[in-house]
């Protein structure tokens, strides 16, 4: 069953209603001359033998008639063939159609009639030949159509079907016409693409792992003055700080080191969205303390998400953080909900910018290139794309966000 808005449907509806404006053209052309020629002849058969039979008939000689037609004179015609124009009429006489020379001479009025003209039986055998050879013309445009729709669009459709699989070797890449040209030009552009990709990939790893040496040397340095500095309150909150610092930029290293990996290569062990969700919120209760805002985990039916436990730790520290930290007053709360994780603040909402970043619209007008929402939420939109999951945002009546992850099922 074809597409109604296929290109091949369109090929086979476009030749075939060609060929029958074609066919239809051509044989109201032909109706026409045939109408013109068989009008024609009888005009002329019956003229030609009314001027032979008149003047006979007129000199008292006998009048001998070829089949099928028949003379009338004067009193001898027919009460409903007389008073006729001059000229070849037709007539309908008791359901039967006659052709009627009317006439006229010295002596009187004259008729020619045709009962039996020849010419409609060759005019019902034409017609009929016409109506076959139209619906046999149709019918061999239709399989002509088809043929022709699919010689151009299965080679189109491989190619699309190679695309779309990522299959190293394109088909039609050997081909001279324009099929070819699409197919060289997808190529190229392909292996462009994998040529950046895996550049990013790797430049993404490389700086990943590059920076987990330093991280770790701070953060061991900042957990060593954190013990020396146990009694001095103006030296051991700093250091703590650098210590929570360093091992968010670790933990950032490491997410970013999964995900320069290619998903396929990835562990997915099954991990509990309510443990996940419970220890995230524990570990982001510091960043509510002093202010007047309630962090808290509503619960919710858990169920199993599949995939490394720091990426998914990542995806929902990152939605807890960014909450807190824009949301002044008010609360931040998650909750699960049919295979979701749902975040949901009463901050002032997502600057235009980063909202339609992350649902991948035009940026507007006057706003820059920051979005304010700095590398978190763009984290986790990779995290969700590697995992599978997808992420909706959606700005709350009165203020505030709400972020919803959807896993698989």
């Amino acid at each position: 069953m074809m597409k109604a808005d296929s290109l091949r449907r369109r090929i086979i509806v476009a030749y075939t209603t060609f060929a029958v404006v074609v066919s239809a053209v051509f044989s109201v052309i032909a109706a026409i001359a045939v109408e013109g020629i068989e009008g024609r002849l009888v005009d002329e058969r019956l003229r030609d033998v009314a001027e032979w039979a008149a003047p006979r008939h007129a000199g008292g000689m006998p009048v001998q008639m070829p089949a099928g037609l028949t003379f009338h004179y004067g009193a001898d015609i027919p009460s409903s063939l007389r008073g006729l124009p001059p000229g070849v009429v037709d007539i309908k006489v008791d359901g039967t159609t006659l052709h009627v020379y009317s006439g006229h001479d010295d002596k009187g009025d004259y008729v020619v009639v045709d009962h039996d003209s020849e010419y409609d039986k060759i005019e019902i055998v034409v017609y009929s030949m016409f109506a076959a050879g139209f619906f046999a013309f149709v019918g061999c445009s239709l399989i002509l159509a088809r043929f022709l729709a699919n010689r151009i669009v299965n080679p189109i459709t491989s190619l699309s079907r190679a695309v779309e699989a990522r299959e190293d070797a394109l088909p039609c890449l050997e081909r001279n016409d324009e099929l070819g040209t699409l197919a060289r030009a997808f190529a190229g552009r392909t292996a462009e693409l994998k040529q950046f990709l895996d550049r990013e990939r790797f430049f993404t790893g490389d700086v990943s792992h590059e920076l987990r040496t330093p991280l770790t040397v701070i953060s061991g340095a900042a957990e060593l003055l954190m013990a020396q500095t146990e009694g001095e309150a103006a030296l051991h909150a700093p250091s703590e700080r650098i210590y929570r610092a360093a091992r968010e930029a670790n933990e950032v290293a490491s997410v970013l080191l999964r995900l320069a990996r290619s998903p396929q290569r990835q562990d997915t062990p099954e991990q509990s969205a309510a443990e996940l969700a419970q220890y995230e919120i524990a570990r982001c209760q510091p960043q509510v303390a002093g202010k007047p805002v309630v962090l808290r985990y509503l619960g919710g039916t858990d169920f199993t998400v599949h995939g490394p436990r720091e990426l998914l730790q990542a995806a929902i520290g990152n939605l807890l953080r960014n909450a807190c930290a824009y949301t002044e007053q008010g609360e931040v709360v998650l909750r699960l909900e049919q295979h979701s994780i749902i975040v949901e603040d009463t901050g002032p909402g997502l600057p235009p910018a980063a909202l339609a970043r992350l649902l991948g619209e035009p940026m507007p007008d006057g706003d820059g290139a920051s979005s304010g929402s700095g590398l978190g939420l763009g984290l986790v939109q990779r995290i969700c794309a590697n995992l599978g999951a997808e992420l909706h945002v959606k700005q709350r009546e009165g203020g505030g966000t709400r972020f919803d992850v959807m896993f698989p099922d």
